[in-house]
């Protein structure tokens, strides 16, 4: 007489899922993301250097770190579900622009240490967050970035350009025009990507008082420039 015990009805795939799966080795992996990811999040507040700090950007690195650790657990298990992984996470779309290259390369290093974590190559996932964490420390207070400005000039049409950017090149490192335009036939317009000097107010005072022109105005540039 045959009997069926509890084993035999879920022998076909949930007992052998659970009997490959190790509880010891998946908390170890996931409390190795969790620290480094808690690395990640204290050296991008070290190192901050932008004008607004996002906390819940700093967050979502070290739930990024564990969740891809996850993952990568996940599908290192199964061939199949690995397929069905890629297919899925292939529709997610992310809206967030990236305004700072900064900003990518710490999403792609939590990026990186979730599938060593999930993959168990920890040690290579500790050393190589230390050697990445000790350059990002190094240099970056030590970077000076050189930000360009954008000078918006209004003057009449009675002033020549050339007297404009005589003074202009007096007072920067650099100048380039970037456009040019005449407001209602009388008033000219003039955008210039300037990089200046220390005292950076002198040029607005310096061209606001010339004869004829109406307003001089300087303001932060990123690089991107639309006419």
């Amino acid at each position: 007489m045959n009997t069926t015990t509890f084993s035999d009805i879920f022998k076909s795939s949930f007992l052998e899922k659970t009997s490959s799966f190790s509880l010891t080795d998946s908390v170890i992996s996931i409390g190795f993301a969790l620290i480094l990811g808690l690395f990640i999040y204290i050296v991008y507040k070290k190192t901050f250097n932008g004008v607004i700090y996002s906390h819940s950007f700093n967050i979502s690195l070290i739930i990024l770190t564990m969740a891809t650790s996850l993952v990568i657990m996940g599908i290192s298990q199964n061939v199949l579900l690995s397929l069905g992984m890629v297919g899925a996470l292939s529709i997610v779309r992310f809206r967030t622009p990236i305004k700072d290259p900064m900003d990518l390369v710490y999403l792609f290093w939590s990026l990186i240490v979730g599938i060593l974590c999930g993959a168990e190559f920890i040690i290579l996932a500790v050393v190589g967050s230390s050697i990445i964490g000790a350059v990002i420390l190094l240099f970056a207070n030590k970077i000076k970035v050189e930000n360009p400005y954008l000078l918006v000039v209004k003057y009449d049409q009675g002033i020549t350009t050339e007297e404009i950017e005589s003074l202009i090149k007096d007072n920067t490192k650099k100048f380039l025009l970037k456009s040019k335009s005449i407001i209602q036939g009388k008033e000219i317009e003039g955008t210039y990507e300037i990089r200046v000097r220390d005292n950076d107010s002198k040029i607005i005072a310096d061209i606001s008082e010339l004869k004829g022109v109406h307003s001089a105005v300087m303001l932060s540039y990123d690089g991107n420039f639309t006419a």
